[in-house]
């Protein structure tokens, strides 16, 4: 396994490979890996021929008060771990090489950036999609993978590759849970034993929604109801229900649907979906 911190490392490697006409999966994380991301890193390697993982906590992401200072940095395990999955190629680089002097970025998050997450985090995908295409310019993979638990950021990345017209295919990881339910986040272990109990909740009030909507109970009811269970443990953020694919009201041509929250537990922020289709 080669690990690349700088871009010149990473252009060569690439660069060997596409000469041997090999195809490149490329997972971008920001460390702290666990079960979830490594199981995108399986995916990747059933869908190319070479793999290669980033590791870049990028702080054009994170908003003013938010934990960039105090993000989980263990790229010691990080690589152990990656071994393990016989990765090709991790890519360690330092902000100077993914920002360096001078660099400005003409590239905006589209309009499915809107609402949700953005409402709280504003410039948030802004920075997803500079610090994404930034990665891309330099792996230039022909499939990128990310996790459906970020699923507005899955979107938002898709419509990206789409109005740039990058030949990239984006495909997306299920959400991979602890046994609990729980979805894997890196911010878990910010939660202590108590809120990692309490925390398992709101997987359950999601599926409850679920069976609401299928049901054709009244959707703002169903909605009213589980704001009221999970404000009794979180402080909401959103919680949505909406159409997967626009990210708007749901209609009566709506296929596929979207339940989509996220909470905080504590000084912790976590998101968690559930996608299913209508009917």
């Amino acid at each position: 396994m080669q690990v690349c911190s700088n871009n010149q490392q990473m252009l060569d490697a690439v660069s060997t490979w596409k000469a041997q006409g090999k195809t490149i999966a490329f997972v971008p994380t920001m460390g702290g890996l666990h079960a979830g991301h490594l199981s995108l890193v399986h995916q990747a390697k059933a869908n190319a021929d070479k793999v290669v993982v980033s590791i870049f906590v990028n702080p054009t992401q994170f908003g003013k008060n938010e934990d960039f200072d105090h993000y989980p940095k263990t790229l010691e395990q990080d690589l152990t771990k990656l071994e393990a999955c016989q990765v090709d190629a991790v890519f360690t680089p330092s902000k100077e090489q993914i920002y360096p002097n001078g660099y400005t970025s003409h590239v905006k998050a589209g309009s499915l950036a809107q609402g949700l997450c953005s409402k709280s985090r504003p410039g948030h995908f802004d920075g997803v999609v500079q610090v994404v295409h930034r990665l891309f310019e330099i792996i230039t993979p022909n499939v990128a993978i990310f996790g459906q638990k970020d699923y507005q950021q899955l979107l938002v990345i898709r419509q990206m590759v789409k109005t740039l017209s990058l030949p990239i295919s984006i495909l997306s990881g299920d959400i991979v849970r602890e046994q609990s339910g729980l979805a894997m986040s890196t911010r878990n272990q910010y939660l202590s034993v108590d809120e990692k109990e309490t925390a398992l909740k709101l997987y359950q009030v999601l599926i409850q929604l679920k069976q609401a909507v299928l049901k054709n109970q009244d959707l703002s009811v169903a909605i009213h109801n589980s704001k009221a269970t999970l404000s009794q443990d979180f402080k909401i953020e959103y919680l949505s229900v909406l159409d997967a694919n626009t990210l708007k009201s749901i209609t009566d041509n709506t296929s596929k649907i979207a339940i989509l929250c996220a909470v905080f537990l504590g000084s912790t922020r976590l998101i968690d979906n559930i996608i299913f289709n209508q009917g």
